[in-house]
């Protein structure tokens, strides 16, 4: 039954791949069907039809196979196709006392029309086609008007027209409904795309903060380290402990960020929870050890926030005390302030150095200030970021704590 069923499969799928050749095997069925009836005579005696009782003419014949063999090129010239059978039926019911069923040819001829166009052709076709065929068998057939071989034109050519408007819609219903799975499809993969920059975005970013907070703290130590080494080796040894400290740090960090990137059976995933504002203290001490001094105002009381608002604040007050600590001048003090305003979270970041002619285009065109900016769009918030009246700089970011992400979920 298996094998069955394949090659039924694959020689349904070779007729469809050669629709010329299925449409030659129907003219030569159609063909075949025309012939078979011209040898029947519906009223050969009393008891009902008879056949071999009478035998098509030659010209019958020849309208038979021409109509049959016009019905090869049904799908290309379907009007075309049904304007010939229909005048080869038309020659036959007048010319012939006996006509030949030749209407079978464009009754599928018909058909075809019903299911290649649309719906308003094939009502105009359809009743034209019945109208003149009918007619003609009525005015010009052997049989009165209201015999039933004239009935049966009428009623072919009808069910024709109807069988192919269904076969039309039908084909239509089954294409609409794949084109809305493939474009469902498509938004599903668009989406999922989508997630998957998202997320790269979102690890870029942190690798940024990370890396380039680090690296700053160690090229200011070292630069301590090179400077005192020989004159005050203590001093030189506290900067190299600190130097250490921030690549241990730098390192602890990369390996959990970089363990978002590992397959579920991978080892050694990241087991330590992503910084946030609880852990404030320990960065700004970081950035007292190279030398910045930073003073710290908090009235939020430590009130936990949602985990991608509470990442996004420390990146930022990270990234902005970098940016302070590299561009401000060595002389440069930093304010840090972390509000909580209703349904939102203000971080402030204000310094007093003098710019440096490297950091003039930071706004624009630096890579720290635009992932600040991308973290705070992307949970919804604000942030500003210019100088300040009278020298120094200012970062500040509004953050809502209902942020709508979904890396919480």
């Amino acid at each position: 039954m298996t094998s069955l069923d394949s090659g039924f499969s694959r020689g349904r799928h070779w007729l469809r791949a050669h629709p010329l050749a299925f449409d030659a095997g129907l003219a030569l069925a159609v063909l075949v069907c025309m012939v078979t009836g011209s040898f029947a005579d519906p009223h050969g005696s009393p008891n009902g039809p008879t056949f071999g009782d009478r035998t098509p003419d030659t010209t019958s014949v020849l309208l038979m196979l021409l109509a049959a063999a016009a019905l090869v090129l049904r799908r290309r010239e379907p009007l075309g196709v049904l304007v010939f059978t229909g005048a080869v039926t038309l020659v036959e019911l007048i010319g012939d006392d006996n006509p030949a069923p030749v209407a079978m040819a464009a009754v599928v001829a018909l058909y075809t029309v019903a299911a290649r166009t649309d719906r308003p052709t094939t009502w105009r076709v359809g009743l034209a086609t019945m109208g003149v065929l009918t007619g003609a068998a009525m005015l010009f057939g052997p049989t009165p008007w209201y015999a039933q071989e004239n009935l049966g034109v009428f009623a072919w050519t009808g069910m024709a027209a109807a069988a192919g408007d269904a076969v039309r819609s039908r084909r239509a219903f089954v294409d609409a409904i794949r084109e809305r799975a493939e474009r469902a499809e498509r938004t599903r993969e668009e989406e999922a795309r989508r997630r998957v920059a998202e997320e790269r975005l979102r690890i870029a970013r942190d690798l940024h903060d990370v890396v380039a907070h680090h690296i700053a703290l160690v090229n200011v130590q070292a630069g301590v380290a090179a400077h005192v080494m020989d004159k005050r080796p203590d001093q030189a040894k506290e900067a190299l402990a600190h130097v250490r400290e921030a690549s241990r740090s730098a390192l602890n960090e990369l390996r959990a960020t970089v363990g978002l990137l590992r397959q579920s059976g991978d080892p050694e995933a990241p087991t330590e929870p992503a910084p946030g504002l609880a852990v404030l203290d320990e960065l700004l001490d970081t950035f007292r050890h190279a030398g910045l001094p930073v003073e710290v105002a908090r009235t939020d009381d430590g009130a936990a926030l949602p985990s991608a608002v509470d990442l996004a604040a420390y990146r930022i007050i990270q990234e902005a005390l970098t940016n302070v600590r590299k561009h401000a001048g060595p002389a440069a003090r930093a304010e840090v302030s972390v509000v909580r305003v209703g349904r939102t979270v203000e971080i402030t970041v204000l310094d007093n150095g003098t710019p440096q002619p490297a950091a003039a285009a930071t706004d624009t065109g630096g890579h720290g200030l635009l992932g600040m900016r991308e973290r705070v769009t992307a949970l919804g918030g604000t942030l500003t970021a210019a100088p300040r009246y009278g020298g120094g700089f200012r970062v500040q970011a509004i953050l809502p704590t209902t942020a709508r992400t979904g890396e919480d979920t």
